[in-house]
């Protein structure tokens, strides 16, 4: 007779963002991934794959499907991310593309243990699930099993950032597996910088005020190359004064090579430099995640380049 299956319903509990650098000895910490999170479970059905908000991803992902059937012992129920890697980094661009191209190569992070053999094992501490996991789960071909690391928080987060990762995830020992955002998953990330130059602004939408977003670019061969739009990090205050300079900039046509799609756009002088945030640069050369962090009025526009 097979064990009781997992339940259907189960909620992913989910990291909460934080710029908390100093941890004591109850916590541990993984790579932070750039992909899409899964949900996998393994019974007499086979094995079924859902994101976060329950969509299917079985059509998508049957390599990570099949090697669960084949390396999964036992009936369970597993949380992970699935990811695209180039050059030993998660590309979340890369795994856009799998939807139109199968044979793009995806792994599947599986980092916690749900349900195991008829046994609700979300109640049990961490470090009690991860060890579990191990022992239930084969590693190899697209499964990888996340690996906890213990130390310094802040000395392992300069340490992923110089490696070029996300970022960390730090978990709390001893903690549950919690069926929402919880403060004992927090998120740690490594932001990248970049100067870039303001050419344009949209409008604001809902209650809003002042402008929507910023078009930005950078100088490639002397022309101003759009490279997307910054529309988070602001303030009220700061929306405000950005928009009575740049309204007094305005002109009537782009500065930008090219042509950009974009609606409602007020189009100003190139003069403004700001600073931006971001996860990385996608292969059309758009940041991707921009998010305002000032500005750089110490900056020549005409210095602003794409800064390896």
């Amino acid at each position: 007779m097979a064990p009781p299956r997992p339940p259907a319903d189960v909620k992913a509990m989910a990291a909460t963002s934080t710029d908390r650098r100093v941890f004591g000895d109850d916590w541990v910490f993984e790579r932070k991934l750039d992909g899409y999170r899964c949900l996998a479970w393994v019974d007499d059905r086979g094995v079924r794959l859902r994101s976060r908000n329950d969509l299917s991803f079985d059509a998508t992902y049957p390599e990570v499907a099949r090697a669960l059937a084949e390396r999964a012992h036992g009936t369970m129920l597993v949380d992970g991310e699935v990811v695209a890697m180039v050059d030993g980094q998660t590309s979340f661009e890369r795994l856009q593309q799998k939807a139109g191209d199968p044979s793009v190569p995806v792994q599947y992070v599986v980092f916690d243990l749900l349900w195991f053999d008829g046994n609700d094992v979300r109640p049990l501490p961490l470090e009690a699930r991860q060890a579990a996991l191990a022992d239930v789960l084969d590693p190899g071909g697209p499964l990888v099993l996340s690996q906890a690391m213990p130390g310094d928080g802040a000395e392992l987060l300069a340490a992923a950032c110089g490696l070029g990762w996300e970022g960390l995830i730090a978990k709390r020992l001893g903690s549950t597996y919690q069926p929402r955002r919880s403060k004992d998953w927090l998120k740690l990330k490594c932001v990248h910088q970049q100067e870039v130059v303001v050419g344009g602004y949209t409008e604001p939408k809902g209650s809003r005020a002042g402008l929507g977003a910023l078009l930005v670019g950078v100088y490639e061969g002397g022309e101003l190359r759009y490279a997307g739009k910054v529309g988070t990090g602001f303030d009220n205050a700061t929306l405000h004064a950005l928009y009575q300079e740049l309204h007094a900039a305005e002109r009537p046509t782009s500065p930008f090579a090219g042509t950009i799609k974009e609606r409602a756009v007020h189009w100003v002088e190139p003069t403004m430099v700001v600073e931006v945030g971001f996860g990385e640069w996608t292969s059309a050369g758009h940041l991707r995640h921009p998010r305002y962090l000032g500005r750089r009025p110490d900056k020549d526009p005409g210095d602003v380049v794409r800064e390896p």
